[in-house]
């Protein structure tokens, strides 16, 4: 089980601490071999979360919680331009000396960089703070987009919403891309607008299982039929390339997936789709070509079936949903903190 200690110093932006439990708590209850234990630790000092609204915590762990962490993350707070308490400072150098994986969200670079750990790396903070993170902190080299950056063991982003992309891309570390776009993809369905419900609350549990995680000894084979979803592949094509009989090869997608080969490669079908119809504005026609579904027909009938849902309405819902959980740039200035 890897162990998460989310750091919460004073004035920590609520969304930051619930955003890492909703991710990996996520990534969990969706691929039932994954596990993650987060902890929630408060900094010396700590009051409360920050604005809008902010709400008192009460936390079982302090700076101790960060003891045998696998990874530590640091959202921001409200004193981020501030030295650090020395203890805090102590705290995470010694996580960083140990080999911890440190993850910092939107300001919390500020006090990372405070540190000295990332003198000479590259780092991200919020978009409307990269120029006063480079002006204080000259040793750091500041990415302006606030994409996630990864230097060696430090992991930075902007914090959207909440520090999700940063925990999606840790998820992605740690147990491969396909786990990272389901979960993804979970998150946001269960944060959808009621107008999203109807075409999305399906497609979720449908399609999840066609998962196979690194390091399983189908892996090899399950990457060969997602790289080749475009041509009609048979059992006994998918049997070959795993050097197995089709009894032994059935029996050990039972095992892994709870799938049989050919059901695993419709539901990587149907799921690649869902990614197509949410990041392209691919016709369903081309969408049906490059998941080896092969008619729109032939997509809809396999699509309705696994997710409830028609790939038009799905497309259309999940961008509805999405616009609704993001937000455009401010010209105006930033936040009181993101």
């Amino acid at each position: 089980m890897s162990v998460i200690a989310v750091l919460a110093l004073d004035g920590t932006p609520g969304h930051q601490l619930t955003a890492p439990a909703l991710a990996f708590a996520t990534a969990a209850r969706h691929h039932p071999t994954i596990a993650y234990d987060l902890r929630i630790c408060t900094g010396p000092g700590f009051r409360a979360t920050g604005s809008p609204a902010p709400f008192r915590v009460e936390a079982d762990w302090g700076l101790d919680g960060l003891d045998g962490a696998d990874t530590v993350l640091l959202p921001g707070h409200a004193g981020f331009r501030d030295a650090p308490a020395p203890e805090v400072a102590e705290a995470l150098r010694a996580a960083a000396a140990r080999g911890c994986r440190i993850g910092a969200v939107g300001t919390g670079t500020f006090t990372l960089a405070a540190t000295g750990l990332l003198d000479g790396r590259r780092a991200a903070t919020s978009r409307w703070h990269t120029a006063e993170l480079a002006e204080l902190h000259p040793r750091t080299e500041v990415d302006p987009d606030g994409s996630v950056v990864a230097d060696g063991p430090f992991h930075s982003a902007a914090g959207v919403l909440g520090g999700i992309d940063l925990c999606l891309h840790l998820i992605t570390l740690d147990h491969g891309e396909p786990v990272a776009i389901e979960t993804e993809r979970q998150v946001f369905l269960q944060l959808h607008s009621p107008t999203a419900a109807h075409a999305t609350d399906g497609a979720a549990d449908a399609v999840f299982n066609a998962v196979t995680l690194p390091g399983s000894r189908i892996e090899p084979t399950t990457r060969w039929m997602e790289a080749n979803l475009h041509h009609p592949l048979t059992l006994t094509e998918i049997a070959a390339h795993a050097g197995l009989g089709v009894r032994s090869l059935t029996r050990r997608f039972r095992a892994e997936t709870g799938l049989t080969p050919l059901q695993y490669l419709l539901r990587t079908r149907v799921q690649r789709a869902q990614r197509l119809l949410e990041r392209t504005d691919e016709p369903v026609e081309r969408v049906a070509a490059r998941t080896g579904l092969g008619t729109p027909a032939n997509l809809r009938h396999h699509f309705q079936r696994l997710t409830g849902t028609s790939p038009s309405t799905y497309r259309a819902a999940f961008r509805s949903m999405v616009a609704g959980l993001t937000w455009p740039e401010r010209a105006s200035g930033p936040p009181s903190e993101e």
